[in-house]
């Protein structure tokens, strides 16, 4: 089997990562490393890739005879790097969010399919085995009609001046959102608040509709104490929460509910917890192993350029509605004693 050679381009937080995944296929070899910042070249994670050469020039890749490239750089260059890698016909994995406006992502995702390249976003929660056990239930009816979603993502930091909380955390829920339900929303609504930094939110609360009747309540923050990375899925038969940060209990399904019959009284159900045997694997493995096909077969990953941009649509509509909403506080008036 011929091995492919990829490059990485931004070695900071996830590109690492990224390389140490890519790696462990067998198949698979990171050959060239490029960062903007020459002192990345002495980081010790750079000594876990002995065949891969660094580089601080960008155009080093592009002229590359690498197969892949993996753009692992913040938001506001995700374009300009993915642009020139397509368009030097190398297949490209973007971390989330795909782009920062829904122009740049369309254009990404026609120029993939002019040049028949694999283009990917690091929607890395797709690949997550409780997410997709989560998936399964909700295919197959178990949980019945879905009233509802909701996820929380909060933790103190990692506060960053380029991005807000929403195109920073959200897309992790917005992506297990879509991929979970096969529904796109119809309406969004958002409040957010900066309390650190001016004009950067960093909590933030996103309201979706759906025209099946179903809502969507998301809440990310990079100000709270606690770390909780927590999915709730309501139907109305069974209930499901989906817990990153609990790896014994990752995922518990509720036989509870609520119930309306001919009396206009509300009986409540009160069942078993079952916790499901999930099988682990590194979610983030999964997603290169997914890339590393695709380039492989031609087929397309799961996390395609196509789900990468329906995810920047609900996020522009987002930060839009946001952009618009009045800055005049209501005046509460309290009644006259």
């Amino acid at each position: 089997m011929e091995t492919l050679r990829f490059a990485i381009i931004g070695w900071g937080y996830w590109g690492p990562r990224l390389a140490r995944n890519l790696e462990s296929l067998p198949y698979a070899s990171v050959t060239l490393i490029a960062d903007s910042n020459p002192a990345c070249q002495f980081s010790p994670a750079l000594r876990h890739h002995p065949r891969a050469r660094f580089t601080t020039s960008v155009e080093e890749v592009y002229r590359s005879d690498v197969d892949a490239v993996v753009v692992a750089t913040p938001v506001s260059t995700h374009y300009t790097f993915a642009r020139a890698a397509l368009q030097h016909d190398k297949h490209v994995l973007v971390e989330k969010p795909l782009t920062a406006s829904v122009i740049e992502a369309e254009e990404l995702v026609h120029l993939a399919q002019e040049r028949q390249r694999i283009l990917m976003v690091g929607h890395t929660f797709e690949y997550s085995p409780a997410v997709n056990e989560l998936r399964k239930l909700i295919r197959n009816n178990d949980l019945g009609r879905i009233y509802c979603f909701e996820a929380i993502r909060v933790n103190l930091g990692l506060f960053r001046q380029d991005t807000n909380v929403i195109w920073d955390l959200a897309p992790h829920d917005i992506s297990i959102l879509l991929y979970l339900l096969n529904e796109k929303p119809a309406g969004v609504r958002v409040q957010a608040h900066a309390h650190i930094q001016p004009r950067i939110p960093d909590i933030a609360h996103l309201d979706l509709t759906f025209a099946s009747g179903m809502t969507a309540h998301i809440h990310v923050s990079w100000l709270h104490p606690c770390k909780i990375r927590r999915v709730t899925v309501i139907g109305d038969q069974r209930m499901a929460v989906y817990d990153d940060t609990n790896p014994a209990e990752m995922l518990k399904i509720y036989n509870k509910g609520a119930d309306v019959h001919a009396d206009p009284i509300v009986s409540y159900r009160n069942g078993e917890i079952t916790i499901p045997h999930i099988d682990w694997v590194e979610p983030l493995r999964l997603e290169c192993e997914d890339f590393a096909e695709a380039i492989r077969t031609g087929r397309q990953p799961r996390a395609n350029g196509l789900v990468g941009l329906e995810v920047v649509r609900i996020l522009a509509a987002a930060q839009q509605e946001l952009e618009h909403q009045t800055r005049q506080p209501l005046t509460v008036v309290s009644p006259a004693s």
